[in-house]
């Protein structure tokens, strides 16, 4: 969370929003690709741990090469559920 600057991130409870729907529109914005590979990477990286996520994060992987906001949303959305369910466990703990 402190590499992609998201360790005060509001979090969620769920992972993606029903009927979101990723798509390889050009029209729209494009984002930077070593950030978004980055936490696509780190993301890989988790699901051999966290299989909640790994749906999700081979779908978005899908869109490595095209990369748009909605997908870059999409993944920090993920981050965001993570860290919700981080301090869940630490609650648990204390």
């Amino acid at each position: 969370m402190h590499k992609f600057q998201m360790k005060n991130c509001i979090c969620v409870c769920t992972l993606v929003e029903c009927g979101t729907k990723l798509h390889k529109d050009h029209d729209e914005k494009k984002v930077d690709k070593t950030y978004f590979k980055k936490i696509v990477g780190s993301l890989m990286c988790l699901t051999t741990i966290r299989l909640d996520i790994m749906y999700y994060v081979s779908l978005i992987n899908k869109y490595i090469k095209i990369l748009l906001s909605l997908h870059l949303l999409t993944t920090r959305k993920i981050l965001r559920y993570l860290q919700a369910s981080l301090r869940r466990e630490v609650k648990n703990i204390i």
